[in-house]
């Protein structure tokens, strides 16, 4: 299982709000916006993304951090195996990714996820 990249998420009442801030101010372009979350990602590298995630109104937990891997069965595998809670389970979101959630250590939610192919 190989990490791809690693977003912070930043909750928020408006993410539309965070758009001036993060392309403005800081130069980074609009990567993806579904209403909800609004992803900023560098120009030249577009590994480097900040998501902003409407928490008003949430009925799921929102995540602090999104992980993506190579393999999210693996991941979600490795959790179970370290007696870890999954607090959203493996889920194949109608946005064309699988993810699940847990928390960390220091009561942080993470986002595992994988983009599904095909």
């Amino acid at each position: 299982m190989t990490i791809r990249r690693v977003v912070p998420n930043i909750g928020s009442g408006d993410p539309e709000a965070s758009r001036a801030f993060y392309v403005d101010v800081l130069g980074f372009e609009v990567a993806m916006d579904m209403g909800w979350i609004v992803t900023f990602a560098s120009p030249e590298n577009r590994t480097a993304q900040i998501s902003v995630v409407r928490t008003d109104g949430a009925t799921t937990p929102q995540p602090d951090l999104t992980v993506e891997v190579t393999d999210v069965e693996a991941a979600y595998a490795r959790a179970l195996a370290h007696g870890l809670a999954v607090i959203y389970p493996l889920t194949d979101e109608p946005w064309g990714v699988r993810r699940f959630f847990l928390r960390d250590p220091n009561r942080k939610i993470v986002n595992v996820m994988s983009h599904q192919t095909g």
